[in-house]
Formats: structure tokens, C-alpha cells, sequence
């Protein structure tokens, strides 16, 4: 059967003059290991979609740039813009510029409004968008057609989008966010005010910041003001506006079509009351007269989901005993603030990499995005979140998010027990039993074969973490799983010492196979750096290889084959101060480069600083970073346009560098990564508490006379091993009950 489809295929192919599917796709083939999964459905499946999207715009946009876009098409499509893309041969249209937005939200719910840099907001999932502008007879204040629009966050007991458009002759403000009320609301408070006659624009508009979503049909509400969109989507005005006006595809956009009208004669005839668009191009305005130097406020109020309304729960009940951070760097501290928030946002029983293109589960993103909700006490709904892992594994054990990816099983593994670990909490049965068949399918899925020494005893090719090239032997995946089956070991070691051993011989002969094989790689390569897989050249995906510092260290903190590796990283992919991934990315990676920063750090270099600078550096005005970052437009280029990856691993760096964990010598190092610049400014610093393996710890840190680090703790068991390594003060082992020392500013080491 399989053959014969393979046959239909060709000669159907052959006979329409294309190229044989079978032959493209067998040499495709030759670019990757022969693996179980070439690529995972689930990959292909959300590519899809996005191509299928880029291919409608392909047909709406080009044809039609007289309509008001959003801001990434009045850039990508601008030819003097440094955004701008030619379109060419491009069969698809897609945001490869200023893949950036804001989610906004309630605690607990899964719902998640986002807002893009020019306040253009989508409220439904993949949706059309509300946006405004303010036009008169002779000219157009449209945001994201001006040069400059200013955006920031209000996280005073919410989490609010405030954009601010402005200019001599004009300005408009807008204000969205999420309100609790019989059923959470997206609410957006619209502020605009004219010099001279205008009219304030509410907008219904079909596309998003990736592009055309269809509107079929608008109608005006009968009972108080607003539309319904599609038949479903309700809109609420708060006061009756002038008037409505109506366009579809064919008779053109609402922009061109009011500055036609006679201002003076807007009140004759009827207003129309709806309209359609087989196209899907619908849109709609409410007019709301501007008098000469007056400000008019409108809000609009969206319901969203009533099904989840009494899920949503407040700031405050998820913010208590969050791990609070003091630092003299203003931007830091914003930017640590709005990664909590972000978090919790993201994480509402299930946990999301990003409110749009990434709203999906992976046990990669989970497992890092986790790790910082632990340390920072973000306990809440961790625990739901991983009774749901075990809904993911297989009966054979694979914890799967996406199939063909072999370092999900070490991540999950990792996570539930560091869980366990840092709550002190006993474990559930189905949980440990979980965990074992976890590990057991890690030891069934490696190699044995013995002809292949540089193969031997690793995982199978797999597609790996995705950002890493085509289907192979990948590293990440095998030092993952020594992390689980380690963890795995430790956890069964008072149940079933019987387990617990063999868990542990299984991660050390793994371990053993990649030493083997990574001596075998720098032979070849006559390189002291490891490659992303054993056949690989150095390349961009030895940023995976680092995973054995940070966060697992397998590898010790001063292991020459990871700081080589991060070197030739640094030397060659490293541009604006951060880590430029070519592979697949095609753009400058937050978390990736946090992991190059981690590794210095641990490692007890200072350049370490100079990377998270960079990184603040290239944060949104909103505290948010996408995916990958377009080298020229700064704009997100890649994945989602606010990743809570990032998120997680900006939170994760401050932290360590007030208190970093080395398990392997079961100690606490306090102030590692505090800079002198802070010091200097005599300001008292602050994090606390932090959870970790031995129980929880807050820091302080006062600079008078003398330097005075002092901590409170509440540990599970026994002190840990403390060490103070003030950067220039030297290292301080502390021992038994003392919770304070004294540096003289004179032990400054030169």
C-alpha cells in the first residue's frame, strides 16, 4: 500500500510538471540522521497553520496597503524602513520583523488579551483586534503609522498595557488590562484629544500581529452600545458615539472612506446597522467627535470566557511570599517585577511558553519556566501543573509533548523532583511510579550498538529541542537524561535501594558513553569546545552543551570542554552584547544567551555582567522579550513575541546571583553575582526569599563602614555549607549558626 501511494504520488506529480515529492523528500532525508520521527506532527502541524496564515496574507496585504495594518506590516512592507523584507519569490507573508506583544490577564485564567507595541489589542485567541485613531478632513493619527509610540506596564495590583501616541496636533492613550467582574473582562480605556475638529475612531479590525483573521460579520447591539463580531463576540461601548460606520472588502477601508464624508453632514441618514464580508474583511468604527482641545474618554469593555470565571484569582493571593528582589538598577528591578507576573499569567494549570504562537505545552519550556516559579515561591498551581505530566507519558514511559524528542523525559524527571526537593514534600505514589517508568524508558531507548563508538550507549537521533538543525545524536538530550535518571536514583534510594542502584549505574554508563564520545568529538575537531552532536562541526548548536553546567551541572563549574564551548560561542555568535542563534532562530535568544551568562557565572567570570546588561538592554518597553530578536529592527523575528522561557531565566539569573546552588558540594553560595557598581551605590540590596533544596533564604546585603551580608533561613533539615563570594572581597566559608559577616571595603582583592 505504502507503495502504491508512492507511485500515485509521482506520476501525479510527473503529469502536472512538479518535482517528485519522493526524491525531494528523500534527499531532504539525507540532511538529517535516520531517526524514528523526521519531525514531530505536532511541528509540522503549528507550521502549517503559520504558513497557511502567511499565504493569506500574501493575497490580502500587498494588494491592499492603502488599509490601516498593523505595525509590523507598516514596517516589514515599507521599503525605506530598515524592517522591510522584500517579498519576491515568497510564497508567504509572515511577521519576521516585530514578532511583539504583551499579554495581559487574570491569575488562573487561561484566557490571555495580548496588545502590540502600538496598542493594536486582540482579546479572543488568534482573533480579530480592537484598535483606534483619530482623523479629521485633512489629516490621520494612526499609531502604527507614526515613528514613535510609547508603551509601559502598570503592575500596581493588576497587570496593565498603557500606550501613549502623541504629537503637537494630536495625542491618544489607551489602557488595557483584565477585570474581574461576573465574568473577567478585557477592558480598554481609550483617552484621545485634537487641536482642531476630529473624530476618535473605536475600530473593529480583521487581522492580528501575525496577520489577516477573518471577520465575517459585524452587527450593532441592540440593548446598549457595541457590535457583535461573528455572530458571538461581544463589544461593549461605554457611551453611544456619534456614529457607526461599516466596510467591507469591496468597498474599501474605513480610514479613506470617512475622509471623504463631509464632516458637516456626518449626521444625515440613518447609521447602518450591520455588515458582511464573504471575503472575511469586515470592519467597523465608532465615531466620537474630538471638539478643539477637549478630551473625550471611551471604554470598551470585551467579555471574555464565562466558563472559567471562577477560576481567576487575585495578584495579591499568588504574590504572597513571593521572593521580593531590592537592586539599584531601576531597569532590573522592572524587569524582575514584570517576569513574576509574567509567569503567573502563563501558568494557569497548565504552563504556557507564550500567550499566542506558543500558547502549547513542551516539557522543555515547563521544566525551565518551573524552576523559576520554585525558587521564587510561586508555589500555587506547580503542583497541578505536574499532575498533568503524568496525563503526557505514554505506557511505555516517554513523556511526550512532541514525539521524536528525546531530552523530555530527563526534563520532566528533573523538574518533579527538584519539586519535591525544594517544597520538602513527600512523594505521591503515582508520582514516583511516574518517575521510575520515566527512567526505565530512558534505559530501553539508548543505543547498544557496539560497532559505533561514536553513537555507542547515547540516545537515538532525535529532533531534539528543535533549535538545534535536523534530526541527530544530540548531547542536550543525553545530558538530560543523566539528570533524570539520577534524580530517579535519588528518589527511589529509601523505597527500593534495589532501583536506586540501577538507576544510578544507568546514568553513570551513560555519562560514561558521552565522555567517550565528546573525547572522540574534539579528536576530530582538534577543538577543545563540544559540538551539538558527536558528527557535528562547532557550530551554533553547541549552545545545547551547556546544559551540562547550567542548569544541571553534570559538569563542573570550571570543566574546561564547557568554558571552551562558551568561549567559541561568545568569539563567534555573539553580537549586541548577546548570543545570535542562525540556526532556525535566525535571531539574537534571551534565554540561550542566559545560559552563556549562567555558565560564567558559575564559573566565576565577570563577563557574566556584561551579558545580562545586554540583555535588560533588549527588553520591550513592556519588560517582555520574544523568542528571537531581528538583529536591525530589535523587533522579535522568531516563536512567540513574550516568551516566558526568557521570562524565567531573567528571574533565574538575578537570583543566582544573590544565592546559586552546587549540589555536587551540597553548599549554598550567597552574593556571587553581585557587581561592584551596586556595592558602590551604598543602596541596601535584597532577595528573599528564595526557595532551594535545603529550605529557604533571604539575603541581605548593607554597605556602611563595612560591607554586611546577612541572611535569615527556615532550612528542611540540617545548615547547608555556606560561602559568601562577594565579587573583589574574596570567598568566606561561613560554618554552624552564624547568619552575618562583615567585609571591610580595605579586603577589596586588586
Amino acid at each position: 500500500m505504502r507503495f502504491l501511494w508512492k507511485f500515485i504520488l509521482r506520476r501525479l506529480a510527473k503529469a502536472q510538471g512538479f518535482l517528485d515529492p519522493m526524491v525531494v523528500f528523500s534527499n531532504l532525508q539525507h540532511f538529517s540522521k535516520p531517526s524514528e520521527v523526521w519531525v514531530p506532527v505536532e511541528l509540522l502541524r503549528s507550521g502549517a497553520v503559520l504558513q497557511a496564515r502567511g499565504l493569506i496574507n500574501s493575497q490580502a496585504i500587498q494588494n491592499n496597503l492603502d488599509w490601516v495594518w498593523p505595525f509590523w506590516v507598516e514596517r516589514q512592507f515599507n521599503p525605506v524602513d530598515k524592517a522591510f523584507i522584500p517579498r519576491a519569490f515568497s510564497l508567504t507573508h509572515i511577521n519576521l520583523t516585530h514578532r511583539n506583544w504583551t499579554a495581559v490577564g487574570l491569575p488562573d485564567f487561561s484566557d490571555l488579551p495580548i496588545v502590540d507595541p502600538c496598542g493594536l489589542v486582540t482579546p479572543f485567541f488568534d482573533g480579530w483586534s480592537v484598535d483606534a485613531w483619530i482623523i479629521n478632513e485633512k489629516s490621520a493619527f494612526i499609531p502604527s503609522r507614526l515613528g514613535y509610540v510609547q508603551q509601559d506596564l502598570d503592575m500596581a495590583d493588576t497587570f496593565a498595557v498603557l500606550t501613549s501616541s502623541i504629537s503637537e496636533k494630536f495625542f491618544l492613550k489607551s489602557r488595557t488590562e483584565v477585570k474581574k467582574g461576573e465574568a473577567p473582562v478585557c477592558t480598554i480605556s481609550f483617552n484621545g484629544w485634537a487641536s482642531h475638529q476630529s473624530w476618535l475612531m473605536i475600530c473593529i479590525r480583521p487581522y492580528n500581529p501575525e496577520g489577516v483573521s477573518f471577520v465575517k460579520n459585524i452587527g450593532r447591539l441592540t440593548a446598549i452600545e457595541g457590535w457583535v463580531v461573528n455572530k458571538k463576540e461581544e463589544v461593549h461601548l461605554d457611551k453611544k458615539p456619534f456614529r457607526y460606520i461599516f466596510s467591507n472588502y469591496n468597498s474599501g477601508d474605513l480610514c479613506e472612506k470617512l475622509r471623504v464624508l463631509d464632516p458637516e453632514n456626518m449626521a444625515a441618514g440613518p447609521d447602518q446597522e450591520a455588515v458582511s464580508c464573504v471575503i472575511g474583511m469586515a470592519t467597523s468604527a465608532a465615531l466620537y467627535r474630538l471638539k478643539p482641545g477637549e478630551e473625550n474618554r471611551v471604554t470598551v469593555r470585551i467579555p471574555l470566557s464565562s466558563l472559567e470565571a471562577d477560576k481567576s484569582s487575585s495578584w495579591v493571593k499568588h504574590l504572597q511570599r513571593v521572593c521580593v528582589l531590592k537592586v539599584p538598577d531601576r531597569k532590573f528591578q522592572f524587569l524582575y517585577n514584570a517576569a513574576i507576573k509574567t509567569m503567573i499569567l502563563h501558568s494557569p494549570g497548565d504552563i504556557y511558553p507564550g500567550p499566542f504562537t506558543y500558547k502549547r505545552f513542551w516539557f522543555r519550556d515547563a521544566a525551565f519556566i518551573l524552576q523559576a516559579m520554585m525558587a521564587t515561591g510561586l508555589f500555587k498551581n506547580i503542583e497541578k501543573i505536574m499532575d498533568r505530566f503524568l496525563g503526557r507519558q505514554t505506557p511505555l514511559g516517554y513523556f511526550m509533548s512532541q514525539d521524536g524528542e528525546w531530552d523530555s523525559n530527563g526534563q520532566a524527571i528533573w523538574v518533579m523532583k527538584r519539586f519535591l526537593d525544594t517544597s520538602n514534600g513527600d512523594v505521591k505514589k503515582e508520582w514516583a511510579a511516574s518517575i521510575y517508568r520515566g527512567a526505565q524508558w530512558i534505559e530501553r531507548k539508548r543505543r547498544s550498538t557496539d560497532n559505533d563508538p561514536l553513537h555507542a550507549g547515547l540516545l537515538p537521533a532525535g529532533f531534539s529541542a528543535e533549535h538545534f538543525g535536523p534530526s541527530d545524536f544530540y548531547y542536550w538530550d543525553d545530558f538530560w537524561a543523566v539528570a533524570g535518571l539520577r534524580e530517579a536514583s535519588l528518589l527511589a534510594h529509601a523505597q527500593d535501594q534495589k532501583l536506586s542502584e540501577s538507576f544510578q549505574r544507568e546514568a553513570d554508563s551513560l555519562l560514561n558513553a558521552i565522555e567517550d564520545s565528546v573525547s572522540s568529538s574534539l579528536s576530530r575537531l582538534h577543538h577543545p569546545g563540544v559540538p551539538a552532536s558527536p558528527s557535528r562541526r562547532l557550530d551554533a548548536g553547541a549552545i545545547g552543551c551547556l546544559v551540562a553546567s547550567y542548569p544541571l551541572q553534570i559538569w563542573s563549574a570550571r570543566d574546561e570542554r564547557i568554558l571552551q564551548t562558551a568561549k567559541f560561542l561568545m568569539d563567534k555568535y555573539f553580537l549586541q552584547g548577546a548570543f545570535y542563534h542562525e540556526i532556525s532562530h535566525s535571531g539574537i535568544n534571551i534565554y540561550l544567551t542566559l545560559h552563556v551568562a549562567q555558565v560564567l557565572l558559575r564559573a566565576a567570570d565577570a563577563r557574566f555582567f556584561d551579558i545580562v546588561k545586554s540583555v535588560a538592554a533588549l527588553a520591550t518597553p513592556t519588560g517582555q522579550w520574544p523568542e528571537a530578536i531581528h538583529p536591525r529592527s530589535k523587533g522579535g523575528c522568531m516563536g512567540d513575541g513574550q516568551h516566558v522561557w526568557a521570562s524565567a531565566e531573567w528571574v533565574m539569573m538575578l537570583r543566582n546571583m544573590f544565592v546559586r546552588e552546587e549540589r555536587s558540594e551540597q553548599m549554598l553560595i550567597l552574593c556571587s553575582g553581585i557587581p561592584p557598581e551596586w556595592i558602590n551605590t551604598k543602596e541596601i540590596l535584597f532577595l528573599g526569599p528564595t526557595q532551594t533544596v535545603y529550605g529557604e533564604i533571604s539575603v541581605t546585603i548593607k554597605v556602611e563602614e563595612f560591607i554586611e551580608v546577612s541572611w535569615q533561613a527556615r532550612w528542611h533539615n540540617t545548615v547547608p555549607r555556606i560561602e559568601v563570594r562577594l565579587p573583589g572581597y574574596g570567598s568566606y566559608v561561613v560554618r554552624g549558626n552564624i547568619t552575618s559577616i562583615k567585609i571591610s571595603m580595605a579586603e577589596a582583592v586588586v
